[in-house]
């Protein structure tokens, strides 16, 4: 059981309850102990994302608590609103949204992959290429939100291509394989089926953030639009630890020539990677990109991502 206050919340531990985490211990990396009530101050008008862990740490949902969180890989965190606490839900299109289902045969990964598009219904102006394709798809319902601001004519007609990925570990993290995948295989594939367009752009949370940062570092002359959303800035090359490796993207960024790219950046500031995050919008300042950076009161989750869909796509493709 949880009681909600206005800046702080205090939980309630059922019976086999050792420990609390959520994205404000970094889920199972500072879990909490708990025997007792106990009471954390949050943002003004934060959205929370939490579970209990048993006496073997394995988690489970407050069974008090039926608000589910939006999580397409997890169904033990449940989710708490503190007052002031604003969705402000996107303008939904006036007819269902048209995505299509591919399958290609990966000379890169030597496996069969998939990929979905959505094409709109005017001439694309230019092409999405989003990571994690199909929890950007099904649960933040990107097509839906693009289409509802296509019919308002507040951006312009933009093609997504949900990416989606088997091991999204190792292939965002630096991986040359999934670097000839999206460049030499999904590209080609997306425009010999559509058609080309004038530009490009990548879209990812956490690692598919991470990946999106760098594929356009290494790829100025393909990609000239970037949104992430709390990019997994800790991590390097030669790391492995998505929590204390070195920021090293951010270092070849500040250390490289400004290139023509347009970013738009957001983390929630309840989550490790709020500071890393600050430092890459401190960078992109400092050598000039043009950017937008946006911090929201939550955490690691969709609820914090799915409010920054509009914003993205009318920072990177507005009228």
């Amino acid at each position: 059981m949880v009681e909600v206050h206005a800046r702080s919340v205090t939980f309630h531990p059922p019976a086999q309850a050792k420990f609390l985490v959520g994205d404000f211990t970094d889920w199972d990396k500072k879990p909490l102990p708990i025997e007792k009530p106990l009471t954390l101050e949050f943002p003004t008008g934060a959205y929370v994302e939490y579970a209990f862990l048993d006496e073997n740490k394995e988690p489970f949902p407050d069974p008090d608590n039926p608000h589910k969180a939006q999580n397409p890989w997890w169904s033990y965190p449940r989710a708490i609103e503190l007052p002031g606490f604003q969705y402000a839900a996107p303008h939904q299109p006036s007819r269902p949204v048209n995505v299509h289902r591919h399958r290609l045969e990966s000379k890169a990964f030597g496996s069969t992959r998939r990929y979905y598009v959505f094409d709109p219904q005017a001439a694309a102006q230019a092409t999405l290429y989003v990571h994690d394709g199909v929890a950007y798809y099904r649960t933040a319902r990107l097509a839906e939100v693009a289409q509802g601001l296509c019919e308002l004519e507040e951006i312009r007609p933009v093609r997504i291509v949900f990416i989606e990925p088997e091991d999204r570990r190792k292939e965002y993290w630096f991986d040359p394989s999934y670097e000839e995948h999206v460049l030499n295989e999904i590209i080609p594939a997306v425009e010999s089926h559509y058609g080309p367009t004038p530009e490009r752009g990548l879209m990812g949370a956490s690692l598919g953030g991470l990946v999106s940062g760098w594929l356009a570092l290494r790829h100025p002359e393909v990609f000239q639009k970037v949104a992430t959303q709390s990019a997994c800035l800790t991590a390097s090359p030669e790391g492995g630890d998505s929590y204390k490796d070195p920021e090293w993207l951010t270092e070849q960024y500040l250390d490289s020539q400004a290139l023509p790219l347009r970013f738009y950046c957001e983390t929630g500031q309840i989550e490790w990677l709020l500071a890393p995050n600050r430092r890459f919008a401190a960078m992109l300042a400092d050598k000039g990109y043009p950017h937008a950076y946006r911090e929201r009161p939550s955490g690691h989750n969709w609820m914090t991502w799915r409010q920054g869909l509009t914003p993205a796509l009318l920072y990177l493709f507005g009228t």
